[in-house]
């Protein structure tokens, strides 16, 4: 599975921190033909999570908490990042231990992200992996928390040829290595879906300690034999799990891979941890997927809450780990369907639905839906349903104005915050829908490209210019108009020219389909200042042209003179085919005789 790292990695601080404790050792034994996983010489069977929390700083001790309840005692990350050091110390407080993960790029774009990266050719953005993977370990390997190093997610999976996985490994061997110079008292795990890594670790990479595979539904059951068929004798753990996937359902409706029920998803994990994981010999323990609250497509498939409510998914970890049932039911959907014909967009279409609740708490119905077709985000999306009726006399919902097949949700929550959610789909047709060339996602206006540089649409990765001179802080709180941070661009030459553009997908120069519909945007507006007067910049939106695969559909700068203090620019919109915008803000400045930093904040569409 995925996390979101494509157009950077997270620095790792250089300075080293002392703890009172002494540093955990953990290390790995083979002790009767079972392998087992020590902690200061103390068996430790992983009975982990996924983390999905990692920027809620505030309410680590809240998650954590919740983590002992539910039966956890240790929790995976894919990347370190400003956040780490309180992290691995809310975890250490509440004897919860961690692997640390350390990301790796993708070699294209595929299941995990849209990032690309060439291991072949890119020499430096390599060696920037591996200076980074050596000094997250210098600088965490003393703290107490950390149980194990997770290099790399899925790398093998997103990659093309042998090649590029033969270069991936000779790096990963490197990185494991010298790992193992500067940290004899960690073990390490490199992670990949599935098997596909087995080949190319046997062959290349000696000093993995432990396999990390992510594996969901019974497949999870014959990881072991897959293993033996290799000839390694090494322990596994599975890194990802919970019930079947998307990427490997088999039945579809309407082209809709269908969705397990909810009852499949809790004992998927609630009985597949005895069936097809603790009974395994060289299996040391699980991460179940995926700790964590959301509004997106994934959230209701593999998450424990659902804007903020709880899935069965969460009582199924509590389950797994402790044996004790839910304290409370998630509510039943024993029947929902939808009339099986085409309709038109717009249309009132009747619902069959039956729900039930073992409490008989009161509860509360609502519909959402999601598209399957488009860019990434487009099909990441679930959009709120207009709807109308009552558990008695019945519901109806109003079609979408979309063309093709959608996926329709419904949600019964109850009052103790639980939440059953049930889907199916059904065929809409709209002539205007389907005339769209570039089928990303339509925005509630007003929209912020940039807004305290938290969840940004857009990925700061389009350096141009003179960039090696460039330095961009998407969280700077020394000049802020608005809010708690802005963006800062410093340039640190007293000449030539740089450039910087926020884009989507990350790292991408229009050879990927993303970015978001701004139809019905009137003007486009941001705050800007710099640090000395009479900076000249060109600041605007829209960077890839039309002799790209995906272009932006329109690009708009002005050219600005920018003083020390805050100023408001806007752009008139009309006219414009904003349909596919995937440049969300772009700025070009020179430099002559001094450096120079720009400030930007409360960049918007509406």
């Amino acid at each position: 599975m995925f996390k979101n790292h494509s157009y950077y990695f997270f620095l790792v601080l250089t300075t080293v921190f002392c703890f009172s404790e002494t540093q955990a050792q953990t290390t790995v034994q083979k002790i009767e033909n079972n392998w087992t996983i020590l902690v200061d010489g103390s068996p430790f069977e992983i009975k982990g999570a996924t983390f999905g929390y990692g920027d809620d700083v505030e309410n680590y001790d809240t998650y954590f908490k919740d983590l002992n309840f539910l039966g956890v005692n240790c929790i995976r990350t894919w990347a370190t990042g400003e956040n780490t050091k309180q992290l691995l110390d809310a975890a250490h407080k509440y004897n919860v231990k961690v692997m640390v993960g350390i990301w790796m790029r993708h070699g294209r774009p595929g299941m995990e992200d849209d990032d690309s990266f060439n291991y072949l050719e890119d020499k430096e953005g390599a060696e920037d992996m591996y200076v980074n993977a050596i000094n997250t370990v210098e600088e965490y390997k003393n703290h107490p928390a950390v149980l194990t190093w997770g290099i790399g997610n899925e790398v093998y999976l997103n990659m093309a040829t042998d090649e590029e996985k033969e270069a991936y490994s000779k790096l990963l061997e490197r990185i494991c290595s010298q790992i193992k110079t500067l940290d004899p008292n960690h073990p390490i795990t490199s992670v990949e879906a599935w098997t596909f890594g087995f080949k190319w670790w046997q062959k290349y990479v000696p000093s993995i300690d432990i396999y990390g595979l992510n594996s969901y539904g019974a497949g999870a059951g014959y990881l072991a034999s897959e293993l033996e068929k290799t000839g390694v004798d090494k322990p596994y753990v599975i890194t990802e799990f919970g019930v079947t996937g998307e990427w490997d359902i088999k039945n579809e409706k309407h082209g809709i891979k269908v969705e397990p029920n909810d009852q499949q998803k809790y004992e998927s994990i609630s009985k597949g941890y005895q069936d097809w994981i603790i009974s395994k010999p060289a299996n040391i323990g699980v991460f179940v997927f995926h700790y964590a609250d959301g509004d997106k497509f994934i959230s209701p498939w593999l998450f424990t809450h659902y804007k903020k409510m709880y899935r069965p998914q969460y009582w199924a970890i509590r389950k797994a780990y402790t044996g004790s049932e839910p304290k409370n039911n998630v509510p039943v959907i024993e029947t929902f369907t939808l009339p099986d014909v085409t309709r038109k967009s717009g249309t009132w279409i009747p619902v069959t639905l039956k729900t039930s609740d073992v409490e008989n708490e009161k509860l509360s119905i609502s519909f959402n839906y999601n598209q399957r077709t488009g860019s990434r985000k487009r099909r990441d999306q679930i959009n709120p349903l207009n709807f109308r009726g009552n558990l008695i006399e019945g519901y109806e919902i109003q079609l979408p104005k979309e063309d093709g097949a959608i996926k329709v949700y419904v949600n019964v929550k109850d009052t103790y915050n639980n939440v059953g959610i049930a889907s199916t789909s059904i065929l809409v047709f709209d002539e205007e829908a389907k005339k769209i060339k570039y089928k990303v996602p339509k925005v509630t206006l007003p929209f912020y490209v940039y807004k305290d540089g938290i969840e940004n649409p857009f990925a700061p990765s389009a350096h141009m210019g003179n960039y090696k001179a460039m330095s961009v802080d998407t969280k700077n709180k020394t000049e802020v108009y608005s809010g708690t941070a802005a963006l800062k661009i410093s340039y640190n030459q007293e000449y030539d020219w740089y450039g910087l553009g926020l884009v989507d997908p990350a790292n991408d120069w229009g050879d990927i389909l993303g970015g978001y519909n701004f139809t019905g945007a009137t003007k486009f507006s941001f705050w800007a200042k710099a640090s000395k007067k009479n900076v000249t910049a060109k600041i605007g939106f829209g960077l890839i042209g039309k002799d790209k695969p995906y272009p932006d559909t329109a690009k708009r700068v002005i050219e600005v003179k920018l003083g020390t203090k805050w100023k408001k620019y806007t752009i008139n919109l009309k006219k414009l085919d904003l349909s596919c915008i995937r440049s969300g803000l772009v700025l070009f400045s020179s430099s002559y005789g001094s450096y120079q930093d720009i400030f930007i904040d409360e960049v918007v569409f509406e």
